[in-house]
C-alpha cells in the first residue's frame, strides 16, 4: 500500500516521528510537504482535509495519514495503525498497548518541551512570552527533563531482552520517536541534555542505535531530513537553555 503523509512544509514538528517509522519500516510512501502545490501538495493539500465540507472523518491538524480510504490523524493514532503493518510493534495486543503506552508518554514531554518557549498560548509570538518562558524553561530543565528520563531509562532496564531497546528484543516506533525526542532535546538545551544523558547511560545508546539503523540512516543524511529550527518544536533559544 502506498500511503500519503500530510504535514506542515519546512519543519519536522510532529510529522518526524511518522516519517522515522515510514523509514525505517521502508514504507512506499509520499510526503505531501515535499510536494510542489502546483503538483497537488504543499500547504492547499493539507487545508483541503481540514477545511473540506465533504470530509466525513476530518483531522483536527495534521500529522494526517491516508491509507487506502482511511484518514486517520493524531501522531500516537497513526503510529499505533501503522506499527503492526511495518514491523514496529509486537504481534501480541498487550505489547501493542504497551508500546503506545510509551508513545504516548512521549508525546506529553514533546508537548512540555513545546510549552518551554510557548508558555501562554500557541497564537502568540515567543517575544510576547519571553518572561513566562523562561520561567517554564527552568523548571523543564530541573524537573521535567528528569522525571521523563528517568522513566524511560528504567523501562529499557526492565525490559527483559537487555538490549537497546524499550519493548522486546527488537526496535519498535517508540524507540524511533524516543531518539527523535532526544535529538530534539539535545537542539534545544544542550548544557542539560549532555548532563541528563551521562547518567542515563540506556537512552543514549537506544538514541544512538535507532539512528545508526541502516534506514534510517540514510534518511537522516539525505536532503528530506530538514534541521532543527527555531520555527519547530523543539527550539534553541540561549535565555532557556541556562
Amino acid at each position: 500500500m502506498k500511503y500519503v503523509l500530510y504535514y506542515w512544509p519546512g519543519i519536522q514538528g510532529r510529522g518526524e516521528f511518522v516519517r522515522l517509522a515510514l523509514e525505517e519500516g521502508g514504507a512506499d510512501y509520499v510526503d505531501i510537504a515535499l510536494v510542489a502545490e502546483k503538483k497537488g501538495g504543499g500547504v492547499p493539500a493539507i487545508e483541503r482535509f481540514l477545511e473540506g465540507e465533504d470530509v466525513e472523518r476530518a483531522p483536527f491538524a495534521p500529522p494526517f495519514l491516508a491509507a487506502g480510504r482511511q484518514l486517520i490523524g493524531q501522531t500516537a493514532n497513526i503510529l499505533l495503525f501503522l506499527g503492526p503493518r511495518l514491523a514496529l510493534a509486537p504481534r501480541d495486543a498487550a505489547g501493542r498497548l504497551w508500546v503506545n503506552q510509551l508513545q504516548l508518554t512521549i508525546a506529553d514531554l514533546v508537548d512540555e518541551a513545546h510549552d518551554t518557549h510557548h508558555p501562554i498560548a500557541s497564537g502568540l509570538y515567543y517575544e510576547q512570552q519571553k518572561a513566562e518562558a523562561k520561567r517554564r524553561a527552568e523548571d523543564f530543565r530541573a524537573n521535567r527533563i528528569p522525571k521523563f528520563l528517568d522513566y524511560f531509562e528504567h523501562v529499557i532496564e526492565r525490559n527483559p531482552s537487555r538490549g537497546p531497546w524499550m519493548a522486546g528484543a527488537t526496535r519498535t516506533y517508540a524507540d524511533l520517536s524516543m531518539a527523535q525526542a532526544i535529538a530534539g532535546l539535545r537542539y534545544a538545551f544542550p548544557n542539560a541534555m549532555r548532563s541528563a544523558l551521562r547518567s542515563r547511560p540506556r537512552l543514549a545508546r537506544l538514541h544512538d542505535a535507532a539512528f545508526a539503523l541502516p534506514r534510517v540512516k540514510r534518511y537522516l543524511a539525505s536532503d528530506r531530513r530538514l534541521a532543527f529550527s527555531n520555527d519547530d518544536i523543539f527550539r534553541r533559544y540561549p535565555e532557556l537553555g541556562g
